[in-house]
């Protein structure tokens, strides 16, 4: 009996891929699929839908809801059906809890029948030691700034730029040096309802409805922090059989250059400023925070950046030393989104356009080099090509 390949792309923090047309993993998807389809295989490629910063455990069981809807029945997998999952960023750790032996995720989910048809957990841009950003994010200003950036991103999915007044306010206040919490807050709340009256009144019912979902519920965040991400990896040792891969990301650090490389367009120094901000904040671990890399997760990382990145490296959200778990697939110049087709090449059908202006220099060449690979691990083919590295 033929096997049935069933890929589930499982989105990070924040992800909004319950927001329709505004798709999370658009190009990822459309690449997978005609990809797999290439090769002469019965495939499906699935997004799943998560509740965008509740629990890990709390995502992990909205994957397996997926994989019942998708791959079986509620009592159980198709018998031919083969599981691979991909996680970008946090949806990495949902995969590896999921696939854990004995994991419990709630009361009545069975999860060993569909864990043990798990073939393969990829993942991308995955702060497997945590990211110093969570910190961050858990103040109150920090985490109405990730409101404000995430429907930043929305709208410039759906309408390609911000208006300039807005991106003027915001600028203003990422260059103030005034920490009066309530003066930030007024700023933040007037420039999130002056956004979100640009859409129409579905869309903004949609994206009310997942800040709310967003606000009930921030429990994954504090999981974040690297003395928490410590205590998760304790508890979440490898399947055997399962074969985990990573997709590691470093970008450009913030520079004069990479400021002027951004050009006079007010919109993409604005972006940058955020980038710079997020870096700064992500790059605060020390050598001793990182685990020992394996000889061959080294070799790769020397060969794609020339050195081994350094505790202060990162794609804007995740330190690059955080990354790499099992085999590393690929070690690209790239930021935290450009990995899974969010940066700027409009030329391309359909056009990938770049809301976090980092200046990686990541274009659709590496973003298909990266994801072949990816599909070549999946199928078991890794061994057959080199890692896809790539070099500023």
């Amino acid at each position: 009996m033929a096997k049935k390949h069933h890929v589930y792309l499982v989105p990070g923090f924040f992800g909004f891929a319950n927001l329709g047309e505004l798709v999370y993993f658009g190009h990822v998807r459309d690449f997978l699929e005609e990809e797999l389809r290439r090769r002469g295989l019965e495939a499906r490629v699935h997004t799943v839908l998560s509740h965008p910063t509740a629990s890990i455990r709390a995502r992990a069981a909205d994957l397996l809801s997926s994989l019942k809807e998708t791959s079986g029945t509620p009592e159980g997998p198709d018998e031919e059906s083969v599981i691979h999952l991909i996680g970008h960023s946090t949806g990495g750790l949902d995969a590896r809890l999921l696939v854990t032996p004995g994991a419990r995720l709630g009361e009545g989910l069975d999860v060993e029948p569909w864990a043990q048809k798990v073939k393969s957990v990829v993942c991308v841009a995955t702060p497997h030691v945590g990211t110093p950003l969570a910190s961050f994010f858990l103040g109150f200003f920090g985490h109405r700034l990730l409101e404000l950036t995430s429907l930043f991103t929305v709208y410039a999915l759906r309408f390609g730029r911000l208006p300039l007044s807005v991106v003027f306010r915001f600028g203003g206040l990422l260059a103030k040096a005034d920490d009066q919490l309530g003066w930030r807050q007024t700023l933040l709340d007037q420039l999130f309802g002056q956004l979100l009256s640009d859409f129409s009144k579905d869309r903004q019912e949609a994206l009310v409805k997942f800040f709310k979902e967003v606000g009930s519920d921030t429990s994954l965040i504090p999981q974040l922090t690297p003395q928490n991400m410590d205590l998760f990896n304790a508890a979440t040792p490898d399947r055997p059989g399962v074969r985990y891969g990573s997709v590691v990301t470093r970008a450009r650090p913030p520079s004069l250059r990479g400021r002027l490389s951004a050009g006079l367009d007010p919109y993409a120094q604005l972006t940058h400023s955020i980038f710079s901000l997020f870096y700064g904040r992500a790059g605060r671990l020390k050598e001793l925070d990182f685990p020992r890399l394996q000889p061959e997760q080294s070799a790769v990382l020397l060969k794609a950046y020339g050195k081994l990145p350094r505790p202060e490296d990162s794609d804007g959200i995740v330190p690059t030393r955080s990354q790499p778990y099992g085999k590393v697939i690929a070690a690209v110049n790239a930021d935290h989104l450009d990995v899974i087709g969010h940066f700027d090449e409009p030329s391309h059908a359909p056009p990938h356009v770049d809301w976090l202006i980092s200046g990686s220099g990541f274009r659709r060449f590496g973003f298909e080099r990266t994801w072949r690979s990816v599909v070549d691990f999946m199928l078991e083919e890794a061994e057959q090509r080199p890692p896809v590295v790539s070099r500023l």
